[in-house]
């Protein structure tokens, strides 16, 4: 598969991705919902839809969709990782700079991340 083609259309559904994320976790915060649970229900979001999206489009081979339990358990350790990290850095700016900067720092961080995601679920999650 074309690295090229993966990875446009990584950043598209990333794009997505990050747009629903982002989207709940500034609601779910406005409406008054700590930071670290609004961080994790915008994570989830973002994750289903990329999960689905990614295995049937970015990472799928000759039409093949390339989802199923073993591939979705690899998807979870791995987003549990970054969950991880991006909530403790999210956290960590709005007790620091307050709960608007961390709206405007969410989408910084999972664009960091997003990197070293899309190296591991290529060669990890749907190979």
């Amino acid at each position: 598969m074309s690295l090229f083609r993966q990875g446009s259309q990584y950043i598209f559904i990333g794009l997505l991705q990050l747009a629903l994320d982002w989207g709940v976790f500034v609601l779910a915060t406005a409406l008054g919902l700590p930071v670290t649970p609004g961080n994790l229900l915008g994570r989830v979001s973002g994750a289903l839809l990329g999960f689905w999206l990614n295995g049937r489009y970015t990472f799928a081979a000759q039409g093949e969709q390339r989802h199923g339990w073993k591939r979705f358990a690899r998807f979870l350790a791995l987003w549990l990782l970054m969950t991880v990290i991006s909530t403790w850095l999210i956290d960590w700016v709005a007790h620091s700079l307050g709960l608007q900067y961390a709206w405007l720092a969410k989408p910084l961080v999972e664009a960091g991340l997003a990197g070293v995601s899309f190296l591991l679920l290529r060669h990890v999650v749907y190979r």
